[in-house]
């Protein structure tokens, strides 16, 4: 059976689903691997060679053999011809996302399949692999950078990205020590994957946080505790419409909150709890200013912030999908709720 992992096309991206220790398992297992090569990836060309993988062209995907999984994270590039293959990666399309009625209308016409990596889920119904963690931490670290070029009268230009989390932590401490007083955050889903990032991020930092989760929003929102905090995080992935938990009415009146995360980053489908902004952020772009002045109000919504620290999101992603893509061969109900969901999703396309 034939891996063929992509390389990514979305700028900045530098993850990957399948590390060169895990491709060695795979190929122990009788899988082939075939790495593109790529300049962007956290880990080289060669490391994948020194255990076995067949390093091929960037971009060859679409002439793999018919029969290969194609293996990627982030969206594909922006073409029209037909998807003929079984491609594994997050597409952002089943929550009726823009652009979702095209990049399911290729598999359509291709007949190939996708396996969305968002809605690959155990019996259980709990997603087996997510990078959750690590996006929470990064965009609450983000955040913290925001509101600390807030106090110093600047702005952030672009992201960094770091070799790993300690030397992130580092430069943070050393920013706020030139602040005199600190923020007070609150995060929204903190007892999911993203918001246990988040809340050990503010922790590293010794910084005040209050942790919100189903409990506190079964009522619904609008929540006017959020404007209470000088950063707000929001971790709730949403699947059904909800109340707004802001409008840009509240933002009208008294506040102290001047950053938002927005870690589950939906501004375009339906369900987007913050209907204040209508587009993402990047690394080299990553604020959009809601409010400008004398109080202003800064949204992050950056859609890949794990590759913001590569190798151990990378890591820590493969060592939950490892297991699932050793099953590919036998099939599992994994793989074969997944390929459900497609067939039902694409039934009106």
């Amino acid at each position: 059976m034939l891996i063929h992992l992509r390389h990514e096309t979305k700028p900045g991206e530098r993850r990957t689903p399948l590390t060169p220790a895990g491709a060695k398992e795979l190929i122990a297992k009788d899988f082939a691997i075939h790495v593109e090569s790529s300049s962007m990836r956290i880990f080289t060309d060669d490391a994948y060679r020194a255990v076995g993988c067949d390093i091929v062209a960037t971009g060859s995907w679409p002439e793999a053999d018919k029969d290969a999984w194609i293996l990627g994270l982030k969206e594909l590039p922006d073409e029209n011809f037909s998807l003929i293959h079984k491609h594994i990666y997050f597409a952002h399309a089943y929550k009726e996302q823009t652009g979702w009625q095209d990049i399911l209308g290729r598999f359509k016409r291709g007949g190939g399949t996708l396996y969305d990596l968002e809605f690959l889920k155990d019996e259980t119904g709990r997603r087996v692999a997510a990078f959750g963690y690590w996006a929470g931490y990064a965009g609450a670290a983000v955040a913290v950078d925001v509101w600390v070029k807030q106090q110093q009268g600047k702005e952030l230009l672009s992201c960094e990205v770091y070799t790993d989390q300690k030397s992130w932590i580092e430069k943070l401490k050393n920013d706020l020590e030139n602040i005199s007083h600190k923020p007070t955050s609150m995060v929204m889903g903190a007892l999911g994957r993203s918001g246990k990032g988040a809340s050990d991020l503010f922790a590293a930092l010794d910084l005040d946080v209050l942790k919100w989760d189903m409990a506190e929003t079964k009522e619904g929102g609008p929540f006017p505790e959020i404007l209470q905090h000088n950063i707000f995080i929001n971790c709730v992935l949403l699947f059904d419409k909800t109340p707004p938990f802001l409008t840009k009415e509240m933002l009208k009146g008294e506040r102290k909150l001047s950053v938002i995360s927005d870690v589950s980053c939906d501004p375009t489908g339906p369900v987007n709890p913050l209907p204040i902004y209508d587009r993402i952020t990047t690394m080299t772009n990553p604020v959009l200013k809601i409010e400008t002045g004398s109080e202003p109000l800064d949204l992050i919504a950056i859609d890949h912030l794990p590759s913001l620290l590569p190798k151990e999101s990378s890591l820590d992603y493969e060592q939950q999908l490892l297991p699932h893509l050793k099953d590919l061969k036998m099939g599992s109900t994994v793989w074969d709720g997944a390929k459900e969901i497609f067939r039902a999703k694409t039934i009106t396309v």
